[in-house]
């Protein structure tokens, strides 16, 4: 099981440089920021964007994995969005994931003036998405006319470090998703089941996961695709208890939730308050004696 961590993009420079690069001293595999203008309990207090807070990332390490966890349409055109990847994709040396899902329904989703869209709608605009930006980070120039997103002689040069583009990593729930991801991703993200109240321990949790990734796998033997070829990424934290209380709780959370179909497990960086407060000490002791 690769071991992953969230580190939320609210350190100025210098506090952030050493958390990235304690994390890859600590052997995490690949670490993220989320991408969101405004989140949750936090949307008052310090908070800076996702692409520079990685590149901040990329210059401050130099083997982990580093990605948006995740990026969505709410308030992004995949144009620009794709300049901006190249750019990290560059300064990483070729250890940019993008992490990206449809999006919600919060401060993100009203911030540019409008009402939110329909479920339908983010979906439509979700699935353009991933096209456009596969076939922007792939392709040197691209026209492309959707419903909701277009492109007209749009130049991609020097293109991804990564070839034939940077890896997708695609949050899904629904078939429509889940068929995306198995189409253009190089890995599968889930953070539980959407409407469920409360946390759910390791054991429930990996219920829900295993179900989920069944239902994933028919989408990638639809699709003609080999279903281990894809990453199954499984977000702590948010739907699904970490397990960092002690060694012995993360051990049976990683082992339950590989038994179920996951590859990856990521937890968040302890912050001094809620959400996800915890003990700096603690948690460096639990993840740099693995």
């Amino acid at each position: 099981m690769r071991l992953g961590v969230v580190i939320l993009p609210e350190l100025h420079v210098a506090a952030a440089q050493a958390t990235w690069r304690r994390a890859e001293d600590l052997g995490f595999d690949h670490a993220w920021t989320y991408d969101h203008l405004a989140w949750r309990s936090l949307r008052d207090s310090t908070w800076f964007a996702a692409v520079p807070t990685l590149t901040v990332a990329a210059l401050a390490t130099e083997r982990i994995r580093l990605g948006t966890l995740v990026a969505s349409p709410n308030f992004r055109h995949p144009v620009p969005f794709a300049r901006e990847l190249l750019t990290l994709d560059d300064v990483s040396c070729g250890r940019l994931t993008l992490g990206f899902g449809a999006g919600g329904f919060g401060w993100d989703a009203t911030v540019l003036g409008h009402e939110p869209w329909s479920p339908r709608e983010r979906a439509g605009r979700f699935a353009e998405f991933v096209e456009l930006l596969d076939l922007l980070l792939r392709q040197r120039e691209t026209s492309y006319a959707g419903r909701w997103y277009s492109a007209h002689e749009a130049r991609s040069a020097p293109g991804c470090v990564q070839q034939p583009r940077l890896p997708f990593a695609i949050a899904a729930t629904g078939p429509r998703g889940m068929r995306l991801a198995a189409r253009h991703g190089a890995a599968w993200v889930t953070t539980g089941e959407r409407g469920r109240d409360g946390v759910l321990d390791a054991a429930a949790g990996a219920e829900v996961v295993r179900a989920q990734v069944a239902r994933l796998e028919e989408a990638c033997v639809a699709a003609g695709r080999d279903p281990t070829s894809l990453a199954r990424i499984v977000l702590g934290g948010p739907q699904l208890a970490p397990g960092t209380s002690s060694r012995g709780q993360l051990d049976d959370t990683l082992g339950r939730y590989a038994e179920a179909g996951a590859t990856d497990w990521i937890v968040h960086w302890p912050r001094a308050g809620m959400p996800y407060a915890g003990d700096l000490r603690s948690f460096e002791r639990l993840f740099g004696a693995r």
